[in-house]
């Protein structure tokens, strides 16, 4: 097949979508199908470039401020007319319902072209980073939401990445077929072991501590700040926090952690390469996820991957990974309190860690990313079968 995939948020943006994005990208050429990648351009100008097997065609972009490492195409429609004319795609999935999103879904719905759609957003991923909005918040959200089922109805197959996002975005609001399809994760490359001593000395992490991680995008909406405040209250000598990733609330939570007394035990290590990533899940003794504005949370199926237990917060999708009293324990949104206490009792429990860690394990299995491209590939093909394009 011919698979055209078209991406706001793409490799080297570090986030949910643009890791699922690039990782099904990378499963299907693997799989012996073509694929190209439509992004936003990293240096505003119009290029291709390949990343591995695929080939990404970068449209010209601007400089998103309220979101790290993000660019947006402002008027990509020629540009997207083009290259879908020049490559002449057997299916098109868009991923996000933003500038190329819509140029693409223009294109398909033009040349009658089979269209899959993955909904990956919540209102409040953009909403807590842009804090002079709050007072509009609410109609706001009203406004997205009506939109992207808008977006999305005029889409021949629409998943989302879990059976609590399709009931939140809700199952009559689009005529397409609606279906929870896991992200998924590589599990050949997240899997228990004994992380590489190098990882300790990379990133001045001590070895004789316990490991509090908490591993993605460091934005408003991630609601980092509560993990500090929590870690404060159960801070000792016998245990080390450390913050991975980059984002826009970066210093602020640098000002926090001094703020609280906890720096010298906090270690932030900035953007980390993919390979630290794997090893720096292998250090942790707990995995934290304070985030209330999850529709799966990749980051969290690393971890769980790896054989860890998981502390969580009860809100979006993140219920069906960490599961309460199974594999972790999930608290109610922004409680520093409960977050504390769920962490100490994981530290303080041996016994505990290794029976959460199990389950973790058992649930990261059924996400294995090779479930997902298989069932990305019998979607691809029953839409195929139900449409003929018409490029010219």
């Amino acid at each position: 097949m011919k698979i055209l995939i078209a991406s706001d948020l793409h490799w080297p943006t570090y986030n949910g979508v643009a890791t699922f994005s690039r990782n099904l990208a990378k499963g299907l050429s693997a799989r012996g199908h073509e694929v190209l990648v439509i992004a936003p351009s990293q240096t505003g100008k119009s290029y291709e470039e390949y990343d591995g097997n695929y080939l990404v065609k970068r449209t010209a972009s601007v400089t998103f401020p309220f979101y790290q490492n993000f660019r947006i195409s402002l008027t990509p429609q020629m540009e997207v007319n083009r290259i879908i004319k020049e490559f002449q795609p057997d299916v098109i999935h868009i991923q996000m319902s933003l500038m190329i999103g819509y140029a693409t879904r223009s294109c398909a719905l033009k040349y009658n072209i089979p269209l899959v759609a993955t909904h990956h957003a919540m209102p409040e991923n953009l909403m807590d980073n842009m804090r002079l909005l709050a007072p509009l918040s609410r109609p706001i959200q009203y406004l997205m939401t009506e939109y992207w089922a808008r977006f999305h109805a005029k889409a021949d197959y629409v998943t989302l990445p879990t059976q609590a996002a399709v009931e939140q975005f809700g199952e009559d609001r689009v005529p397409a077929p609606l279906e929870p399809v896991s992200n998924g994760i590589d599990l050949s490359q997240y899997m228990p072991g004994v992380p590489s001593p190098a990882i300790y000395e990379e990133f001045t992490i001590p070895k004789d501590k316990q490991i509090v991680l908490y591993l993605g995008r460091i934005d408003a909406e991630k609601h980092v700040n509560v993990l500090l405040k929590a870690y404060a209250k159960i801070m000792n000598a016998t245990n080390h926090l450390v913050v991975v990733g980059d984002g826009t609330d970066v210093e602020r939570l640098k000002t926090l952690a001094h703020t609280l007394g906890i720096e010298e035990q906090t270690t932030f290590t900035g953007r980390v390469t993919d390979e630290a990533k794997i090893e720096l899940h292998k250090v942790a003794d707990v995995y934290c996820m304070p985030s209330p504005v999850e529709l799966q949370c990749i980051s969290l199926l690393e971890s769980m991957a790896t054989g860890k237990p998981a502390v969580a917060v009860d809100a979006g999708a993140v219920g069906e990974l960490c599961q309460d009293n199974v594999n972790g324990f999930l608290c109610v949104k922004d409680d520093d309190e409960a977050i504390a206490t769920a962490l100490g009792r994981i530290l303080g429990d041996e016994k505990l860690r290794t029976a959460f860690g199990k389950k973790s394990l058992e649930i990261a299995k059924t996400h294995d990313i090779q479930h997902t491209l298989d069932r990305f590939e019998e979607i691809y093909t029953s839409v195929i079968a139900a449409k003929t394009p018409v490029l010219q």
